[in-house]
């Protein structure tokens, strides 16, 4: 996971399917700018998973447990005033 214009130098240096396509070429000038300060991070970030993206190399990444148990307690929290979830209604 690349979460810093330091990683993503790192990862532009690494294994790519086309390190001449414009857009990786692109990316790396980008990111070579912000380390500079003539870049903001967010362009240059903008542009590194575009051709992550292009190249197939992004990776959606799925919540974790504990987020995905934060946001089901987050939607019952949301529910109306006096409504029960049928799983906790007492059956007959």
């Amino acid at each position: 996971m690349v979460t810093t214009i330091a990683e993503a130098k790192k990862a532009l240096d690494g294994t790519w399917k086309n390190k001449e396509a414009p857009a990786y070429l692109e990316a790396v000038r980008l990111v070579d700018d912000t380390i500079t300060g003539t870049c903001r991070p967010a362009i240059a970030f903008a542009a590194f998973k575009k051709v992550a993206a292009q190249q197939g190399l992004l990776k959606s990444t799925r919540p974790s447990a504990a987020l995905t148990t934060l946001d089901q307690l987050w939607s019952r929290s949301k529910m109306p005033p006096g409504w029960i979830p049928i799983s906790a209604r007492a059956s007959c």
